[in-house]
């Protein structure tokens, strides 16, 4: 989340919100108090589970995401580096175009992710690059470092824009949506992912595969017994031979 933070200088943090039941309307008057018109909540789960709204307050739309596969920058240790509070460039992979949940869901990202032109609190440099990409039905985020190669007098090469790469800073994770609401964290239900599979669901199964493995063991014992009882072997002539 800190880094999410260091990324947006146009964004307000604040403190965690204890309230489930009045969760939403907590969160549109913190919005509200701030003078802002997005919100970007981390909502943790057992511990174990990250869960992201995206809101445009108070009126909505909403979008419920399930965060996975997060690296920070603390753990990649990138060669990435960009000025702090510098403007990003926003980039979609095609396939947004492609539905309307997507359309929607692209919107919100540039409204929320796009720093506001002349922000007291940013930097009037584009260094870096925010890279959204749509595989499997996730959404992929990555951000890079725009680096132009430098001559000796730490000027801008002749021709050295057409020589411009892509390094990356970090962080990196990865959204796969839930719902679309069309209020403000609630409403009615746009949008559902019908290919969504909670985490309890995902754990239950790992359970049931795991108690299925010791039921497997058990039953095998029994059948062996069983074998046993049903062939016993015969005596052995030889057994006592040498107890004399």
């Amino acid at each position: 989340m800190l880094n999410v933070v260091s990324l947006l200088p146009h964004c307000k943090k604040d403190n965690k919100v204890e309230a489930k039941s009045s969760k939403g309307a907590t969160l549109n008057e913190l919005v509200e108090l701030k003078s802002c018109s997005s919100c970007l909540f981390f909502e943790c789960r057992k511990h174990k589970d990250l869960y992201l709204w995206m809101a445009k307050s108070p009126n909505g739309p909403s979008v419920k995401f399930l965060v996975n596969a997060v690296h920070t920058m603390e753990e990649l240790k990138l060669t990435g580096n960009h000025l702090k509070a510098s403007r990003p460039l926003l980039t979609f992979s095609s396939n947004f175009g492609k539905d309307a949940h997507w359309k929607l869901i692209k919107e919100m990202i540039i409204q929320i992710f796009g720093t506001p032109k002349e922000h007291r609190k940013s930097k009037p440099y584009h260094d870096h690059v925010f890279v959204f990409s749509i595989v499997d039905d996730h959404i992929w985020f990555r951000n890079y470092q725009i680096t132009v190669p430098h001559n000796e007098s730490d000027k801008v090469a002749r021709g050295g824009l057409d020589k411009m790469t892509l390094v990356e800073v970090g962080p990196r994770f990865c959204l796969n949506p839930i719902k679309i609401f069309g209020g403000s964290f609630g409403g009615p239900t746009l949008y559902e992912n019908p290919f969504y599979v909670s985490p309890n669901q995902i754990r239950a199964l790992e359970k049931k595969n795991k108690a299925g493995k010791y039921a497997k063991k058990v039953k095998a014992k029994t059948r062996r017994k069983m074998h046993e009882l049903s062939n016993p072997l015969e005596p052995d002539e030889f057994a006592d031979m040498w107890k004399e």
